[in-house]
């Protein structure tokens, strides 16, 4: 690997742990970023969703009581950590059925700079008037969101399969739309990313054996290790001012970079 690949892996890297927990769509500014300076990376769009588990790594590692906590305590049935894990794996299961059956369409049509943005317009939209009209918070942890919230929610994160719409935002929105306080909702759109990234990345390696080569593996290590670093700092920053800033000041970003996208492609 040359320097002028090291450079593009790692540059993929830091955006992806910037944006992929804020509601800001990491998808949507990898396929921007990767226009942007030519970027070559494994076939099927691999590089960019296994990259993601560095970020994911990062979650892991800050939440790392709560998921331990979790896993020991959620086999006694009525338990906190049972709920907390039936809500986790309730809002796993439409992102796991869509996403084996529309993968390969959706990579494959709508990973385009046009549709990232509309999708960071429409989101940004979408943000702000939910965060104006949405009910008072009346679920204050992730045990008590319940079956029905928990779905809802899963189904936001389906749709964010459409590159630019944002996975964590999807779940934001729809958390928030179902009574969710804004720190727990931010918390459960975290941890969920967990199995869904786990299970995209592994469905995209595996879809994509044959085309893969092992030189692939040094551009994924570095965006890796990049993409864990920067994300494990966004996500304490995050933590730490969400209840305070909310989630508009996003939503605003997300609707001026969607219309300078749309200028730029007119222009070009």
């Amino acid at each position: 690997m040359d320097l002028a690949a090291f450079l593009s892996a790692a540059l993929m890297g830091i955006v992806e742990g910037l944006t992929e927990f804020l509601p800001i769509s990491s998808t949507g500014h990898l396929i921007l970023l990767g226009e942007a300076i030519g970027f070559q990376g494994p076939p099927g769009k691999a590089f960019e969703i296994s990259i993601q588990l560095g970020a994911v790594l990062a979650v892991m590692w800050l939440f790392r009581q709560t998921l331990i906590q979790m896993l020991t305590g959620m086999w006694k049935i009525g338990s906190r950590d049972f709920y907390y894990a039936l809500n986790l794996l309730l809002a796993f299961l439409p992102a796991m059925v869509f996403g084996a059956t529309l993968y390969s369409t959706i990579t494959e049509l709508l990973y385009t700079p046009f549709v990232v943005a509309v999708a960071l317009i429409l989101g940004g939209v979408a943000i702000i008037a939910i965060e104006k009209l949405r009910p008072a918070p009346s679920i204050h942890s992730v045990p008590e969101m319940g079956p029905l919230a928990a779905l809802l929610v899963g189904l936001g994160q389906a749709l964010a399969m459409i590159p630019g719409t944002s996975r964590s935002g999807a779940t934001i929105i729809a958390a928030l739309l179902v009574g969710v306080d804004r720190k727990v909702a931010a918390e459960f759109s975290f941890l969920l990313a967990v199995p869904t990234m786990l299970a995209a990345t592994t469905f995209s390696l595996y879809k994509n054996r044959e085309v893969l080569e092992w030189s692939a593996a040094g551009q994924i290590a570095v965006g890796f290790v990049f993409a864990f670093l920067v994300a494990l700092l966004v996500v304490r920053w995050l933590m730490s001012v969400i209840s305070r800033i909310g989630f508009t000041p996003f939503a605003w970003y997300r609707i001026a970079l969607g219309s300078l996208i749309l200028v730029w492609l007119a222009l070009r």
